[in-house]
């Protein structure tokens, strides 16, 4: 089994990478695809995954077959075809329309700290998921997800908070996504005993 490394991420088999930059710890599964996009530490996604124009926050869990930021056609024009943008493909002559690209890629999603994307999930361009929300299985996320918020659905709709709010908030100002690789290995054990809200009332 492929460790991780704090200096390299772990890319597996038939990933394809693309202006894209990646934090200590993280991971992209098998035959996925990231462009313009950037890691923060810890997150990692699952084979097949498609990751565009996104800011990928720590410890985001990003599973199997998702489409984050994907981009959108010109469907306001006449046509919405590639010859439009991508011209060099057809005509010798004709340019690249530099001007499409630059606006696609400016529309950013971002994953917030510790969210988890569940399988077959796509989240639009200019949508922001929250700090420790989920996105069900095969959501379809049009609108910003608050922090500890589940949604589910299409398009995505909340069905309930995670937490009580004053557990959310708690978490929200402990940050634990920004504590130290070795202050995260001492409190492994309360991690994986503890419920969150006994765990705010340990560490906040």
């Amino acid at each position: 089994m492929p460790k991780l490394s704090a200096t390299e991420p772990l890319l597996h088999p038939g990933v394809k990478v693309a202006n894209s930059t990646f934090g200590a710890w993280c991971e992209v599964g098998e035959g996925s695809r990231v462009l313009n996009s950037d890691f923060g530490d810890y997150a990692y996604c699952d084979r097949l995954a498609d990751i565009a124009n996104t800011t990928v926050g720590k410890f985001s869990n990003i599973a199997a077959m998702t489409r984050i930021g994907p981009t959108d056609h010109p469907y306001r024009n006449a046509a919405q075809h590639h010859f439009l943008y991508r011209s060099s493909y057809y005509w010798d002559d004709a340019e690249d329309d530099a001007a499409f690209f630059a606006a696609r890629a400016a529309r950013r999603t971002v994953l917030g700290p510790d969210c988890w994307i569940g399988h077959g999930a796509i989240i639009k361009p200019d949508v922001t998921i929250g700090a420790g929300a989920i996105v069900a299985s095969g959501a379809v996320v049009t609108r910003d997800v608050p922090p500890f918020v589940i949604v589910a659905g299409c398009p995505a709709v909340p069905i309930r908070g995670r937490f009580a709010p004053e557990v959310a908030e708690a978490l929200m100002a402990l940050a634990w996504w920004d504590w130290s690789h070795e202050r995260l290995r001492e409190a492994l054990p309360d991690f994986r005993r503890l419920g969150a809200e006994a765990f705010v009332a340990k560490y906040a």
